[in-house]
């Protein structure tokens, strides 16, 4: 259980270092006159992420749930893969990658790196986290909460990004 928790909290630092990239970030789209959008369902989004970090250690003590090596091992390859893509969107979109909803008009969409195939690949890292980190020591409660919780937030946060998006590119 202690490499289970050093997992967590590990993600759970590189969580603090996206919000340092995103202060950054923020700070430099807001120089260009940034849009901001979405702020109604930004605590929804924060909340869901916390209560993972904090759900899956809190699932595997309590629930008693043990490692599974057929499961975990898969779980932890995709676990890096999703904070590999991740890192390849966050690098890719340079200073215009955020954790908020926050464009600057007249900026072309980027079309390289894992945006030439897909057009959020960072939801699909996070999709795969929200799968991949609890089951890796079998917490199916928290990743199904999870999950379902997420595809509404997802929901709500691609319409309103593809809005923003679409304005800024229109400006």
């Amino acid at each position: 259980m202690i490499w289970y928790a050093l997992l967590v909290a590990a993600v759970a630092v590189e969580r603090v270092g996206e919000l340092v990239v995103a202060r950054r970030n923020e700070r430099w789209s807001r120089a260009r006159r940034a849009i901001v959008a979405g702020d109604g369902h930004y605590p929804a989004m924060v909340a869901l992420h916390v209560g993972l970090l904090v759900g899956c250690p809190l699932e595997v003590c309590l629930g008693g749930r043990p490692f599974v090596p057929a499961l975990g091992w898969p779980m932890l390859t995709v676990l890096v893969g999703a904070q590999a893509l991740r890192w390849w969107c966050i690098g890719t979109l340079g200073p215009r990658w955020n954790t908020r909803v926050i464009v600057v008009p007249g900026l072309p969409l980027v079309a390289r790196g894992p945006y030439r195939l897909l057009r959020h690949p960072n939801y699909v890292a996070v999709v795969a986290e929200g799968v991949a980190l609890p089951l890796a020591h079998t917490a199916w409660v928290t990743a199904v909460a999870f999950t379902v919780l997420n595809a509404a937030v997802l929901t709500v946060r691609v319409r309103c990004e593809n809005r923003a998006l679409a304005a800024a590119v229109a400006t």
